[in-house]
């Protein structure tokens, strides 16, 4: 990522005593390409002087600690050269493993945002259909219809508490993130929400989600169709409470997730789309690209969806054209995942070319037929693409990509729409500056918390001096203010020299609402392959 470049670039500075790259001349002896000595200041290659002692405590200690508060605040402001902004690609693949797709023989694929990728208009419309259906079928009180969807609400991954109507972020050490605990549509204070679990911020094992996001008693948000959920959830209860109306917490929560569930098992999602594809699915002609590209080279490809035939018939006509079969080996609708990687019951059914099923055993996956439910072990044993020659891309972490690659040896990656905006935020130059700042602050509270046992410590030399030996671009703007001293030890550097400034730390996220961001690690390079058609990828 952008920051680990930059320091990289620190240490690379500071190791070589500020001096990585062309000097500029300077008349003085002592300090080459520094010029002319600030007072108090020193360079490596000039003789030093005995350094000046922190005060001992009192007003003295906070003027000396703000003054150097205030010193690194304005290094900190004239720090970033412009080239490490926009270092990263917001349409990029990225890996989180080594891969090398020249290996990779075989393509997998899901249907809804995956290969189709669908617009944010369609969120509203499922929280408007689920919010009638709770009203008119469910006799909910007339007043929930007053609200709207609001996109800015929530992100993937929150924890639903049924029991306590919290709506809140838990970390992967099961903890709960102060500041995101929410009743409704209200912040729930700290303090509430470490009393309600008993004195702690944890959540014990038993309590959260199994590996498919479903718990006793807590629930977990993974997949994009979730956020209207979330959104139409929280408004619920905020209405309940708003009007002190009596509620059983797991009825309200099960009358919420029925009322989602209709509007994907009546079809009213399907309908919407397929009214004005061109207003719901997006870059289509890339999704045909990317999948004309693929069988050119040889590779085979195989869809794999929980959406009827009929739907994803319409759909890949819009974006492929009338052939789009052609490019698939392996075609199966309604697969029913997560159950279909995980339960063998179920027999592959072989459909028509209206859709009508077929009562004759499979023996063969063909290339061009449909074929519905299934089981993935059956898969496995018909087509024999086993292990890491199979990627498959899918947008649930859990139901899609989990049990493939941990169970069966397949690379998978995930199609992860909300890393484009993260990725263009990590870009800015705030985001930069304040990323840079912490770390600075983190530096900085390590080397003052002991004063009395770190004697010599980290030596500001004046402006005058910083533009002098600043050089050309290359020649790391401002880092020349910062030298780090050898503290005195018998057996060399003292063990508690402090890390640089550049060291590893608490990485800032940038603003957005309670949840905070999703940060991905990156721990390889980018993959030689455009991603653009599927949004921002990882690679595991």
């Amino acid at each position: 990522m952008a920051g680990a470049g930059l320091r990289a670039a620190a240490r690379r500075w500071l190791l070589c005593g500020g001096h990585g790259g062309p000097r500029t001349a300077s008349s003085s002896p002592s300090c080459p390409g520094c010029g002319p000595p600030g007072p108090g200041a020193h360079c490596p290659g000039a003789p030093r002087s005995a350094p000046a002692q922190a005060p001992a405590g009192g007003a003295d200690l906070s003027a000396h600690l703000w003054a150097r508060y205030q010193d690194m605040r304005r290094l900190v402001h004239d720090l970033l050269p412009p080239e490490v902004c926009s270092l990263l690609n917001p349409a990029a693949i990225y890996a989180n493993n080594e891969i090398s797709l020249r290996d990779v023989e075989v393509y997998g694929f899901d249907y809804d945002y995956t290969l189709a990728q669908y617009a944010d208009a369609l969120h509203p419309e499922i929280f408007s259909a689920a919010r009638d259906i709770l009203i008119e079928h469910y006799k909910y009180p007339e007043g929930i219809r007053k609200y709207d969807y609001n996109p800015s609400f929530a992100i993937r991954g929150l924890h639903y508490d049924i029991q306590k109507s919290l709506l809140m972020k838990i970390d992967a050490f099961h903890y709960v993130q102060l500041g995101t605990a929410y009743r409704g549509l209200q912040p729930v204070p700290d303090e509430e929400v470490i009393e309600l679990y008993g004195g702690t911020q944890h959540i014990p094992l038993y309590q959260m989600s199994g590996f498919y996001g479903k718990g006793p008693s807590i629930k977990q948000f993974m997949d994009i169709f979730s956020l209207p959920e979330m959104a139409l959830l929280s408004c619920v209860v905020d209405y309940f409470l708003g009007h002190s109306l009596e509620f059983d917490q797991a009825h309200l929560y099960k009358d919420v997730t029925d009322a989602i569930r209709d509007v994907h098992v009546k079809g009213l999602m399907y309908q919407w789309i397929e009214q004005d594809m061109e207003k719901y699915i997006l870059r289509g002609d890339e999704t045909f690209a990317v999948l004309s590209r693929l069988v050119a080279h040889g590779k085979q490809l195989f869809l794999i969806t929980n959406s009827p035939f009929s739907f994803v018939d319409k759909g890949m006509r819009h974006m492929v054209g009338p052939d789009w079969r052609q490019l698939f080996d392996v075609v199966i609708v309604q697969a029913d995942k997560p159950s279909f990687f995980t339960d063998r019951r179920k027999p592959f059914r072989k459909l028509d070319e209206k859709g009508s099923l077929q009562w004759d055993r499979i023996t063969r996956l063909e290339k061009g037929k449909i074929y519905r439910q299934g089981n993935l072990f059956d898969f496995l044993r018909l087509t024999e693409w086993r292990g890491p020659r199979v990627l498959y891309f899918g947008d649930h972490l859990y139901s899609d990509l989990a049990d493939l690659m941990l169970r069966h040896g397949w690379r998978t990656g995930a199609i992860i729409p909300e890393l484009e905006r993260e990725i263009r935020i990590i870009n800015t130059e705030q985001y930069m500056h304040s990323l840079t700042w912490q770390q600075a602050l983190t530096g900085l509270l390590e080397r003052m918390q002991l004063p009395a046992q770190l004697p010599r410590g980290l030596h500001l030399l004046p402006a005058p001096h910083t533009a002098a030996a600043r050089g050309a671009p290359l020649d790391g703007p401002a880092l020349h203010r910062l030298h780090e001293d050898p503290l005195p030890w018998r057996h060399g550097p003292h063990p508690l020299r402090a890390p640089l400034l550049f060291g590893t730390g608490p990485q800032p996220l940038p603003p957005c609402p309670p949840w905070a961001s999703t940060q991905i690690s990156n721990k390889s390079g980018l993959l030689p392959t455009r991603a653009s058609a599927f949004s921002p990828s990882l690679i595991t």
